[in-house]
């Protein structure tokens, strides 16, 4: 029999559509189960802030359809230290929360791993951020947003591109992924997508563009990924000016328009799903996982293994954007 009687959530790093929804879940699957639920505003900060809000149903009512995150979220370079964390935990402890479930990526985990490992407190993780980046899980909470919010932009950018005869390099987010570059390069038929786990050969990309004008193409797209070890959207048009000087290029940096708005459907049902499996597993004595979803079945992965593993773009999905160009 579990000893949780509180739990904790909060909401961490980048923000990511879908995260209210989990703010939802986890609060009222909490509740389902008998439990008093804390919400934690901004964060890791807010842990050492001691900034907490006892929550019930009401609270949390109409925000699964809101972008954002009800929380708040924030980076804490305080938390990183031993003291910071330290306070956290007495803090905590003060407020009788005996368990946390976290949402947010890579970071978010990392501090997760370091203070249930100091302190043997019971967390549980929610993959929220629009990256995908996360190892042991089919998508994250964010990403299939993200991916409609780039599809309808470059959609309006095509159209503006066919009307003038221009060629559009569009950077999107992905630092240190290309998982949004690559899946909306097939979903509005880019001419090309440079993302970071390719290494760009400016020779094949003016190669590629120059087939699609052999093939009556006066107007194209190629979406570059932000983290692209080209130098991004901007440095690449500048080469391909200089070599190509009878396109007429232009750039568009969608930026931060990514993570916000309405999550959709999907990204409203996966934040609902793995939240009350969040709770679930913490009531199953779990800790120190991440619930992840594989198969459209949830799984448990442990920290150190999302952390860890690095997740790789589906090459496939590359080869299947080239024939589609053809």
């Amino acid at each position: 029999m579990t000893s949780i009687k509180r739990i904790g959530v909060l909401t961490s790093g980048g923000d990511a559509p879908g995260m209210n929804a989990a703010i939802r879940a986890v609060v009222r699957a909490g509740i389902y189960y008998g439990l008093s639920v804390t919400g934690i505003r901004r964060g890791y900060s807010g842990l050492i802030k001691a900034d907490f809000w006892d929550m019930n149903s009401r609270d949390v009512g109409n925000i699964i359809q809101r972008g954002g995150t009800i929380l708040r979220t924030a980076r804490s370079e305080e938390f990183r230290t031993k003291e910071g964390r330290q306070k956290a935990y007495e803090n905590l402890l003060n407020a009788g929360i005996d368990a946390l479930v976290v949402i947010g990526g890579d970071g978010t985990f990392k501090g997760a791993k370091a203070f249930t490992e100091e302190h043997n407190f019971p967390i549980i993780g929610l993959p929220g951020t629009i990256d995908n980046d996360l190892y042991g899980t089919d998508m994250t909470i964010g990403y299939d947003t993200a991916i409609n919010t780039v599809v309808e932009a470059i959609d309006k950018i095509r159209d503006t591109a066919s009307s003038h005869d221009r060629l559009f390099f569009v950077e999107v987010m992905g630092r240190d992924a290309g998982f949004i570059a690559l899946r909306s390069a097939i979903g509005c038929g880019a001419e090309d997508v440079l993302v970071p786990e390719v290494v760009t050969d400016m020779d094949e990309v003016c190669e590629n563009l120059a087939n699609s004008v052999q093939k009556t193409k006066s107007s194209g797209v190629v979406i570059v990924s932000e983290g692209d070890d080209a130098g991004g959207a901007m440095q690449i048009a500048e080469i391909v000016k200089k070599r190509m000087p009878e396109f007429d290029i232009r750039v568009s940096i969608l930026g931060h328009l990514q993570r916000g708005g309405a999550p959709s459907a999907f990204d409203r049902y996966l934040a609902s799903k793995l939240g009350v499996a969040a709770v679930e597993a913490l009531l199953d004595d779990q800790r120190s996982v991440m619930v992840g979803l594989v198969n459209n079945e949830t799984v448990l992965i442990p920290f150190n293994q999302a952390i860890k593993h690095h997740k790789d773009i589906n090459r496939k999905m590359l080869e299947m954007l080239y024939i589609l160009n053809t």
